[in-house]
């Protein structure tokens, strides 16, 4: 079984991270840890759902937030408009905590307004990758079956069948109406016809619980039928602080007081659906930066998803930031790079957040030494609960005690993880 020579991890490097890590986790510091109720570690400060970190935004006032060619909408803009959508959602259409809303659009501002209006209104956000097919689209559409679809004028076509037969609703959002896009039939609302946001309104009187769902992000890397990860309250609060942890960890390891200076736009190549693109736009928001945006390639994702769902997905391990690495089952990036040390650029090493626990794990599932290559496994504040109506295949995922299978082969020394191929490759 391959082996990495504890030389590929210098100790000074170690003892560095070491030394920052212990700084930014002890009692009373900004990331510090305790154990949950599940009885893995948790941060003891910050949100506790994605309801209290979004309105923590608001803060940033007139700061460009989505930049999206000439235009540019501030974080006051989108958090009045967040608002007004999810204030039409609960009591216009009269949907309750719990019902899915599916989102469906490019890279455009609407993403965002729609997404936060979902949290806001207490729904279960369904991301959806525009690049997939009318029947990608439907085959997930039946398995979340959303009561609210949340779409732009270039996918409409994509999900209008279902919508008719389903009678679900639809808030058409701009952009040009693809083939089949027209709205007979549809109980649609166009979203450019409503009144314009009152920047002083409050959003719904709706205080989701840390344990309630919000977020189902559908992953094909395994060959299949699309999964739909289900992330509570709590694990997407997790995956909001982790790259603020990532970037104050690799700033005091190279020697940077974290926050020094203006905050740096984040340029956003991936789609929005994307797993990794949540680690991007969540690190942003937190500390007031701009997204400047894209709407990334059109014929499949850098990183580990494909275009079309059940189309058996990438067989390559899961890093989704350059160095990077994390999962739609991780909620974004939960291994960084950190400073100058071990796996800067490499592709899939770095060390975990402070609420992820990492083990390597053998054929059988027993723990293997440093250096050795197994399959990695994590635990944590971030991890999914389960798949979306698949008691199945959430059982085959989770070991004893919690931990996720990953299906990735990894090396961990030191404290430093390398993610190296697929599991069925040790």
């Amino acid at each position: 079984m391959p082996h990495v020579h504890p030389s590929s991890f210098p100790s000074e490097h170690t003892r560095r991270a070491e030394r920052v890590e212990a700084s930014l986790t002890a009692p009373g510091a900004p990331f510090a840890v305790v154990p949950g109720e599940r009885g893995v570690p948790e941060y003891a400060h910050g949100p506790r759902t994605l309801r209290e970190f979004v309105e923590t935004t608001w803060a940033h006032g007139d700061a460009p937030f989505l930049i999206a060619g000439e235009r540019t909408c501030s974080y006051g803009e989108f958090f009045a408009a967040a608002s007004a959508l999810a204030v039409r959602l609960r009591e216009r259409y009269g949907l309750r905590s719990g019902e899915r809303a599916v989102v469906a659009m490019g890279n455009r501002p609407e993403w965002q307004v729609a997404f936060w209006a979902a949290q806001l209104a207490g729904l279960v956000a369904v991301p959806l990758d525009v690049r997939w097919s009318e029947e990608g689209f439907a085959h997930v559409l039946d398995d979340c079956e959303p009561a609210v679809i949340l779409v732009d004028g270039e996918r409409l076509g994509r999900v209008a069948g279902w919508a008719r037969r389903a009678g679900a609703r639809v808030v058409l959002f701009p952009g040009s109406e693809g083939p089949g896009g027209g709205a007979p039939g549809l109980r649609i609302e166009r979203y450019e016809e409503f009144p314009a946001p009152d920047p002083l309104a409050a959003p719904p009187d709706v205080e989701p619980r840390p344990e309630d769902d919000a977020t189902i992000l559908y992953t094909s890397r395994v060959a299949g039928r699309p999964r739909g990860a289900v992330a509570t309250h709590l694990a997407q609060a997790a995956s909001a602080l982790n790259p603020r942890y990532h970037a104050a960890a690799s700033a005091l390891a190279r020697g940077v007081i974290p926050g020094q200076g203006p905050a740096p736009e984040t340029r956003m190549t991936l789609p929005f659906s994307h797993p990794a693109a949540f680690t991007g736009f969540y690190g942003a928001m937190a500390v007031g930066a701009a997204l400047v945006l894209t709407d990334g390639p059109a014929d499949g994702p850098a990183g580990a998803v494909t275009g079309e769902p059940g189309g058996g997905g990438s067989r390559g391990p899961g890093p989704l930031l350059p160095g990077g690495y994390g999962l739609a089952e991780t909620g974004g990036t939960v291994l960084a790079p950190f400073g100058d040390g071990p796996g800067d650029g490499s592709g899939g090493a770095g060390r975990p957040t402070p609420v992820t626990e990492v083990r390597i794990a053998g054929p059988s599932g027993e723990e293997l030494p440093e250096g050795e290559a197994g399959e990695l496994w994590l635990r944590g504040q971030s991890l999914f609960r389960g798949y979306w109506r698949d008691a199945a295949a959430t059982g085959a995922a989770f070991g004893d005690g919690g931990w996720f299978r990953t299906g990735d082969r990894a090396v961990l020394h030191e404290g430093w993880v390398s993610v190296v191929g697929r599991a069925a490759d040790v």
